[in-house]
């Protein structure tokens, strides 16, 4: 079911990602884009309403866990990247943890063998949630505006419903078999036992409740009042391990973000346990010393030298892990003379072939089914948040009467080293099962500035692939003059060391390109478009949201010039941008 599901949802997205971009939502005041647009517009009232980016990023992440309940949630986790136009940083890890009694063990039968399904389908499968009281501690310490005024959006759309379209009842629809499964999932996200229609109304009354009880008693009432130990009972009757202990437990992390330059320009973006800002600046960096611009867009040479990055970036990003277990040595790989070297080592006209690079496999990573919204003001300001339940929809499994849906985030660890992951990515020790510890990631929340000025904000769902998305948008953008629309629409290729094989969306390669790349010994995978890229840019880049001098007349332009300009994945059919 959950491969069926992720293909239809490719299908139903690739008509309109090979489309041209449309022009780019322009405003002045702020921005929002998210994967569903009531969340979109939730968050620019916030913003219209005096709230700062924060207030914004917060409600929204309550919105989303109402109106996307796919990834949206309460149920899982994911990471928050901050900046404000004074120069203040901030990063919120609220990213899943396992469970006390977790062990390296725990998916293996007893001659060690990984149980299928176990990591995934099981009560096994879920980690202590972090979404609420990373929301909580952004909003105490970052935000303005009071819980109550925040959650209630959200209580709203939950206790009333809201109109499900096209895009809604194709995820509930083809999980509504998994959720048969389950009375109390069944109850919330299938009607009467059959699947929604479009048109009709998504009632999530104890979700209201839930939402209730945090707005009125923040994440204690999660972690450590009645919720807390809802969740802990139906772990426990499901033959999980989640405990009231584990809940209460539950702590944030505010941790340093990751930071490096590209041709002028200040990334900042999501350190360990996520290994995404590490791979995207090694990445950067070995491409500042190309000439992308004048090599021509996805161009034989271009493609060569961006595969080869991506290549040695996954490649090194299998050593990354939780800091609070694993060594992370951020320092030599963010390190231009390292970026230098590892360009040194790539022939400007043959394929390295990944075995040629010595390593164990590469550590796990999480699922693709995650989401991603991107906040910006008119002073720069700016909040770039993923989150995640892992799979679509998590477990597929709400816990008792809470209307929480739960991750199925254990199976980002490694079950067994060498063993493969729902997403057949191979795991490694660095990555091994522990208690409290966080797996392995992806996501790459992204801010970037020019001379202290907001210039982007991107991220993107995807897994593993979640780091070129974020990689490829920028490059669209600052070396190839796109405009933010077009950055994230254009077709995207995917390597990552292992397997040695290069992923292709449609239309990424010319049928030339692909020849002369072949001739050079690549090999290309075919596939249906990923990934819900959410972006915006500010007149940094010109009155058109793109280098002047590079956009060409016959694209999309917004009618005006603004500050911002805000841009949801056209492979999304449900999101937006919202400004004002």
């Amino acid at each position: 079911m959950r491969r069926s599901l992720a293909s239809a949802l490719a299908l139903l997205a690739s008509t309109s990602a090979q489309a041209a971009a449309p022009a780019p939502v322009g405003a002045d005041g702020g921005m929002v884009v998210t994967a569903q647009h009531l969340a979109s517009e939730v968050g620019a009232d916030v913003l219209k309403g005096g709230g700062n980016v924060v207030d914004a990023a917060v409600a929204v992440g309550y919105a989303l866990a109402v109106v996307f309940p796919a990834a949206g949630n309460l149920g899982g986790g994911g990471f928050m990247n901050i900046r404000f136009a004074d120069g203040r940083t901030a990063f919120v890890d609220m990213r899943e943890k396992a469970p006390g009694a977790a062990t390296p063990t725990m998916f293996q039968d007893a001659a060690g063998n990984v149980v299928k399904g176990r990591s995934t389908d099981t009560w096994l499968a879920v980690g202590v949630p972090g979404t609420v009281a990373g929301l909580e501690w952004a909003r105490e310490h970052y935000g303005t505006r009071s819980r109550p005024d925040l959650l209630a959006p959200a209580i709203a759309l939950a206790r009333d419903g809201f109109v499900l379209a096209p895009a809604d009842t194709s995820l509930l629809q083809l999980a509504a078999p998994d959720f048969a499964g389950d009375p109390a999932t069944a109850a919330v996200f299938t009607h009467d036992g059959k699947p929604y229609a479009v048109g009709e109304r998504l009632v999530q009354k104890n979700l209201a409740a839930t939402l209730e009880a945090v707005s009125a008693g923040g994440a204690d009432a999660f972690y450590r009042g009645a919720v807390g130990q809802a969740i802990a009972d139906a772990s426990r009757a499901g033959g999980g391990i989640i405990t009231r202990e584990d809940m209460a437990g539950y702590k944030v992390r505010e941790l340093e973000p990751v930071r490096c330059s590209y041709r002028g320009y200040d990334v900042q973006s999501a350190p360990p346990p996520s290994a995404g800002g590490v791979a995207i600046c090694e990445i950067l960096q070995i491409l500042e010393g190309y000439d992308l611009g004048a090599m021509g867009y996805h161009s034989a040479a271009e493609v060569h030298a961006m595969v080869e990055a991506m290549r040695r970036a996954y490649h090194d990003r299998q050593g990354l892990g939780d800091p609070a277990f694993v060594t992370n040595d951020v320092t030599r790989l963010l390190d231009k003379a390292y970026a230098a070297k590892l360009r040194a080592g790539i022939d400007p006209a043959k394929a390295t072939p990944s075995t040629s690079l010595d390593g164990p496999p590469q550590a796990g990573a999480e699922g693709r089914q995650t989401t991603q919204y991107s906040i910006a003001d008119a002073a720069g300001n700016a909040v770039s948040v993923t989150y995640t339940l892992n799979s679509w929809f998590g477990l597929r499994r709400v816990a008792g009467g809470t209307g929480v849906l739960m991750n199925n985030e254990m199976d980002d660890f490694a079950a067994k080293s060498g063993a493969s992951n729902q997403f057949g990515l191979v795991g490694s020790d660095a990555n091994a099962v522990a208690p409290g510890k966080t797996p392995i990631s992806s996501m790459s929340p992204t801010i970037v500035t020019r001379d202290g000025r907001l210039a982007m904000v991107i991220g993107s769902p995807g897994g593993s692939r979640i780091i070129t998305i974020t990689l490829e948008a920028i490059v669209n953008v600052v070396d190839h003059g796109m405009t933010v629309a077009e950055a994230i629409d254009a077709p995207r290729f995917h390597m990552q060391w292992m397997p040695d094989v290069v992923e292709v969306e449609p239309f990424a390669l010319s049928p030339d390109t692909r020849r002369m790349l072949e001739g050079q010994g690549y090999a290309f995978k075919d596939k249906a478009p990923w990934g819900q890229a959410a972006g915006i840019t500010t007149d940094v880049f010109g009155a058109s949201g793109a280098k002047d001098d590079l956009a060409l007349p016959f694209l999309a332009k917004p009618p005006k010039p603004y500050r911002l300009y805000g841009a949801d994945d056209d492979r999304d059919p449900v999101g937006s941008a919202a400004g004002f």
